[in-house]
């Protein structure tokens, strides 16, 4: 079976799993390290501001088709600028989606372009990590966030697409955008088999390429 087919064919197991989680709260819902596991944090959470698209989209172009996420600078400035300038570096071409969960996958480690999937999820970009821009964004489907460590000031490169409701993020991860376009290919990429004892995808998925384009062109 080729891998296309191998992962449509995950995605039945993945509608069940995520009705298993919806119905089950111990469902594995946290992030991990620079994966995720953060806990509470005094931050200041910004309330009642709500999203404004920037200008540009970003198009996240991935073995399994695009994905077009708009961005927040209202909401999150820091880390939508920062997202833009690794972008319009080319920082992100070449990467893999190292988490695919029912309920999230995660990218944007530099440390994934090698063949050890062990130091994925520990990887930062050369820029200094960014203090937290909590939001009450809801994190629904397509939501899309900063990963950090159990340090609130450790966003750097590294993001996230929720792919369900997830209401114990909201006020502990910087949310920055959406996904306006190619949810469903972020859905198979969850759904893709995995190492055993492990969240990454095996055969990689690789993020090709990521580009800023108009908003207004989706």
């Amino acid at each position: 079976m080729t891998l296309r087919g191998m992962l449509k064919s995950r995605l039945t197991t993945t509608a069940l799993l995520l009705v298993c989680c919806a119905l089950a709260p111990a469902c594995g819902e946290e992030l991990q390290t620079k994966d995720f596991d953060a806990p509470e944090s005094n931050a200041e959470i910004k309330r009642g501001v709500k999203p404004e698209a920037d200008a540009e989209a970003a198009v996240v172009e991935t073995d399994f088709g695009p994905i077009v996420i708009e961005l927040y600078p209202n909401v999150a400035p820091r880390m939508v600028e920062r997202f833009k300038q690794l972008t319009r570096e080319g920082f992100y071409n070449g990467t893999a989606f190292h988490r695919a969960e029912p309920y999230v996958i995660q990218g944007g480690d530099p440390n994934s372009r090698d063949a050890d999937p062990r130091n994925d999820g520990t990887g930062n970009s050369s820029y200094p990590n960014l203090p937290p821009e909590f939001s009450d964004l809801p994190y629904q489907p397509g939501t899309v966030g900063a990963a950090r460590t159990a340090a609130p000031d450790t966003a750097n490169c590294q993001f996230f697409i929720t792919l369900r409701p997830m209401p114990q993020w909201e006020g502990r991860y910087t949310a920055f955008g959406r996904v306006i376009k190619g949810l469903d290919n972020a859905r198979v990429i969850s759904g893709a088999p995995t190492r055993p004892g492990s969240t990454s995808p095996d055969p990689k998925i690789n993020i090709r390429s990521v580009s800023l384009q108009p908003r207004q062109n989706f």
